[in-house]
């Protein structure tokens, strides 16, 4: 059981530091997410070398790892993570794997999971209610020009709604999809409202790091920058500051936190 408590333990502690540095300059370095790989496998190696008759209980890391390699990358080219959040997530599969089985550990990747995305949903939401009410003068104007702009789409729905609702008198599940399909439009009318009125900004140019969001395509000197889902890289940030003193980049919402709050919730209904 200590060695359980000790990957606990460090991945508490790492993701702790990664938040820190998220709240404070908008992403994680890889140093810390591959530091954890590195002290979690050789954690488990020494461990299996002398406190264990086998190496499963390293091998298991390697196929966490492993598994996690893919749900990490799937998310970021899924555009659901930014590069920092998909490398912390490949990193805690290192981490989850507390037992010495595939089968028995198969149950913690997906509680993980479920879990994350949950907490992530409700984190989201409730972030974005926040940011909404702080800047409400801008998110307002920038939610009827959406709402005019798009109408048609919402009537759409509304009509869909009502006659699914209709056909929920034959089939009561159908109650549900009518009244999903009633929210829908206004829970995407909300998050491009905040996106574009709450998470765009005007920055100096010298200001920019690796990694941060372009608004739009940008042209500097006669060549375009591109907006791309992976950031700026430090070549471009060279060559925008030679022609460029500020520029409109697309900031999100710090999603570290996420992390602590799915990884203390799997080790509560695991070990409770």
């Amino acid at each position: 059981m200590f060695e359980v408590v000790f990957l606990c333990a460090l991945a508490i502690a790492w993701i702790i530091v990664a938040i820190i540095q998220d709240l404070r300059v908008r992403e994680v370095a890889n140093w810390v997410n591959f530091s954890l790989i590195i002290f979690a496998l050789g954690f488990r190696f020494f461990w299996s070398l002398f406190e264990s008759n086998n190496f499963s209980f390293f091998y298991q890391g390697l196929i966490g790892l492993g598994i996690f390699f893919v749900v990490g990358n799937l998310l970021y080219y899924g555009k659901v993570f930014a590069g920092g959040d998909a490398k912390l997530m490949i990193a805690l599969g290192s981490i989850l794997p507390f037992y010495g089985t595939l089968g028995d550990n198969a149950g913690i990747f997906v509680l993980f999971i479920l879990s994350f995305l949950i907490s992530g949903a409700i984190y989201g939401l409730v972030s974005s209610f926040v940011i909404a009410f702080r800047n409400k003068n801008e998110f307002n104007r920038e939610f009827r020009k959406q709402f005019n702009e798009r109408k048609r789409i919402i009537y759409f729905f509304l009509v869909a709604g009502i006659l699914i609702l209709a056909s929920g008198f034959y089939l009561k599940i159908l109650f549900l999809f009518g009244i999903f399909a009633f929210i829908f439009p206004y829970l995407y009318l909300f998050a491009k409202s905040v996106d574009e009125a709450c998470m765009v900004k005007l920055i100096s140019s010298e200001k920019l790091s690796v990694g941060d969001w372009l608004y739009k395509d940008i042209v500097v000197s006669g060549k375009k920058v591109k907006a791309s889902w992976d950031g700026l890289s430090e070549k471009e940030i060279s060559f925008i500051r030679k022609g460029r003193k500020k520029v409109l980049i697309r900031t999100g919402i710090p999603f570290t936190p996420v992390f602590l709050i799915a990884f203390i919730v799997l080790i509560y209904v695991t070990f409770r």
